[in-house]
């Protein structure tokens, strides 16, 4: 598809203000035009918990779809790195974890601290693969990774994980919203819904296979992890969900209520012809300014930066952009257009 085809994606892209020189999806979305009515209304109206309950069941169901699994399957939470502990609490002692270099740290402290003598392990994403052993109990990465934009090679990480029965766990927060994600191929992924997916932060969601959920505790489960929440408020004798509901917390309430047409905006739009859009204004990008273009297409471009001078240089053409461990950082997505590739090419005079 042309990067300037834009009438396939002209539902979602309406649902969005002026994102002018708004290059920062990696690092926190927009908020669409009906998250902020949906928060406003909630906020200048009274509190109802039942409202608030369905948009929590309809944000999990609308993830369900973009990651192509069925509702039961997905627990809600506020942070990865919370949910990354609760896979961290069930490994064996002495359990052998591996994950990229320079991987995003909420996907690994929760490891490195769980004690009991788990061994973190890292190697380069390229070399992901080859790295697993048969003594790899689990091997934890990010689909996309938030430093460089580089996209991990799913088949082969999983085959080979599947081959000494290696747990994966995947965190597909950079890529979920502008790429196309099969959750059937991982054993849990993860994903904070406040980038590609432009929700308010503190909704995050855990997709886990049937046979992982049932080798997991639910180490903090509190009243919305009852089969039935609102008769699991007191007490210690409640029946938890038979589902991954079960590895609930307790929803942000307000938050949901903004998500909710987020991702039922996303879930309802056409993926593939938002990752062509969006990897097409990326490879434009890396043309215009003489970088190479990746393996596998992404849209996120990043470039050493050791001195922030390119980063500073977008800032005072008034880009947001972002720098991440000493590269610049932009990204693009349905909101943007060849005008933001064009805008940031000139501010960096190449």
């Amino acid at each position: 598809m042309s990067i300037v085809d834009l009438e396939p994606l002209a539902d979602l892209r309406a649902q969005f203000p002026s994102a002018a020189g708004y290059l920062a999806a990696c690092t926190v979305g927009l908020p669409m035009n009906a998250t902020r009515r949906a928060v406003t209304a909630d906020l200048c109206g009274t509190p109802d918990i039942a409202a608030y309950s369905r948009a929590v069941e309809a944000s999990r169901a609308h993830l369900a779809d973009l990651v192509g699994v069925t509702a039961d399957r997905v627990a809600i939470g506020s942070q990865t790195s919370v949910q990354v502990a609760l896979l961290a609490a069930t490994l064996p002692d002495g359990a052998d974890v591996l994950v990229p270099e320079d991987e995003f740290s909420s996907l690994v402290l929760p490891f490195v601290h769980a004690g009991r003598g788990i061994r973190v392990r890292t190697a380069p994403l390229s070399r992901l693969a080859d790295a697993i052993t048969a003594d790899t109990d689990l091997v934890a990465f990010s689909l996309v990774q938030s430093a460089c934009g580089h996209v991990a090679d799913l088949d082969a990480i999983c085959d080979a994980a599947a081959a000494v029965g290696a747990r994966t766990v995947c965190d597909a927060t950079q890529a979920v919203g502008w790429m196309p994600v099969d959750a059937g191929r991982v054993d849990a992924l993860l994903c904070h819904a406040y980038k590609w997916l432009c929700c308010p932060r503190g909704v995050a969601f855990l997709v886990l296979s049937e046979d992982y959920a049932r080798t997991l505790r639910p180490v903090q489960a509190g009243w919305y992890a009852g089969d039935d929440p609102w008769a699991s408020c007191y007490g210690g004798g409640a029946d938890l969900a038979a589902c991954a509901r079960r590895f609930d917390v307790s929803p942000a309430w307000q938050a949901f209520v903004g998500a909710e047409p987020a991702l039922r905006a996303f879930a309802a739009a056409d993926v593939h012809a938002v990752h062509a859009h969006t990897t097409g204004l990326a490879a434009r990008f890396r043309a215009a300014v003489g970088i190479e273009e990746p393996e596998t297409a992404t849209a996120i471009v990043t470039w050493l930066d050791p001195d922030g001078a390119d980063l500073a240089r977008l800032q005072s053409a008034g880009i947001t952009a972002s720098g991440r461990n000493g590269r610049a950082r932009v990204a693009f997505h349905v909101f943007n257009d060849a005008d933001d590739v064009e805008r940031a090419v000139a501010a960096l005079g190449r």
